[in-house]
Parts: C-alpha cells; structure tokens; sequence
C-alpha cells in the first residue's frame, strides 16, 4: 500500500525542521544503476557498448565509484548474465527485474531493496548516461548535505540525470506510481525538490538511438566508437 497524503505531508514537516549541513561519511550514499532493459530502439544492447576504452555501463560506475560512492546495485534483467559476467572483477552488487519490459519504476524498487539499510541518500543512474562525470555527481552530494532532499540536476533548464533521494523517502521508493514513476514522487514533495544547475550538459542527453550514441561518443571523446 503506498503512503497516504497525510504521512507524506508529515515527512515533509520533519524534514523541513532538519534544513541544516550534514555531516556526514559518503559511505551512507549508496548508487543504483538502472540496467534492465531491452535497449529496443538502439538496435544493440547499451550497457556493453564501447565507450573509450570501457564500455557504457563500466563508464557509469566508474563515475560513481569516483565520487566516493562505495555501495553500487546494478539493477539488471536483458541480458541479466552477460552483465554480470562483463562486471565479475568490479565491487558492485545486483538486484534483478524479473520484467525487463516494465516501467522504471520496477527496476528501481527492486534496486532499494537490496540498497543496505544504514544508506541515508541514494544517487538513481541510468546506464544510458556514461557521460556524468564524478564532478557533476558530487554537486548532487553537496546540495543534499546541504538540506535538499530530492536532487535532479538540470542544464539549461532541461531537467536530467542522475537524481539523488534522501532515503526518509524510501518507502516511498518500494511502491512508486507504475506510470509516472519519480515524476510522481517529485511532484508529491515538490517543496523539498531542488533543480541543480550545473555545468555538464551531458545530465540531459538521452542515448536512445544508435545515431545518438555515435553523437555522445565524437563529443565525449573526439572520435566514433570502436566497432562493437
């Protein structure tokens, strides 16, 4: 059963009356890493692309790992057993959507589940966005340790990825809406969102098409990617 208005407008006051400077260890940030689907419109499956000299899904979690964030669940289900082979040598735990044609909302709900429960904030990847560097990620950090409690970063206006929950709202992260997904949980505590501005465009740059990725690639790196 989800969380009725009246809990959520109560975890809004109390969270209200906490706005002030954590300090705290980054171990109790953990990452999940949404790496389910199908990859239908690419033609070719995301997380195992070339991107420089790794692929996709190693650059995400570098990324993560750069910004200090220990705790990493790759959340997996297409192609379930070749990531985790590609990924046996990195530190990195998995939680599995028996579903792969779901909604995000699944994925991620089946991510905090196995996000360890002295975890106070959780960064959501997308694994379509290998570009986000740690700089950017920690700018996230730093506005949650400054009180904010749901972190989307935003260029030029365009909202993107990833996003950082405080996890006072991981109930509501088990049941999200199946539809509208995070869109739902924003709007439901709009006054504890904080839209980021930051620097890298990259944070709103979707990876949808394989024209897309070539695109991201010659940006990123100067030149096309390596044959896959």
């Amino acid at each position: 059963m989800g969380t009725s208005r009246a809990d959520r407008e109560q975890l809004d006051r109390e969270l209200n009356s906490q706005k002030q400077v954590k300090q705290v260890d980054l171990n109790n940030i953990s990452a999940i890493v949404l790496a389910a689907g199908r990859s239908r419109r690419m033609g070719a499956f995301k997380p195992l692309l070339h991107f420089g000299n790794r692929t996709v899904i190693e650059s995400c979690i570098s990324n993560l790992r750069a910004a200090q964030i220990e705790e990493i669940i790759v959340v997996v289900g297409h192609r379930a057993e070749d990531i985790r082979e590609h990924l046996r040598t990195l530190d990195v735990g998995f939680a599995v959507n028996p579903d792969p044609d779901s909604e995000m909302g699944s994925s991620i709900a089946r991510g905090v589940e196995q996000v360890r429960p002295e975890a106070l904030a959780l960064v959501i990847a997308l694994v379509d966005h290998p570009a986000v560097s740690a700089e950017t990620i920690n700018v996230l950090i730093d506005e949650w340790r400054r009180g904010a409690r749901l972190v989307q970063p935003e260029y030029e206006g365009r909202g993107g990825h990833p996003v950082l929950i405080d996890l006072a709202y991981r109930d509501e992260l088990l049941v999200l809406d199946r539809e509208s997904g995070l869109r739902a949980l924003f709007a439901a505590h709009r006054d504890q969102v904080k839209r980021v501005p930051v620097a890298s465009p990259y944070v709103a740059r979707d990876m949808d098409t394989w024209e897309d990725y070539r695109r991201l690639h010659f940006d990123v790196f100067g030149e096309a990617p390596a044959q896959n």
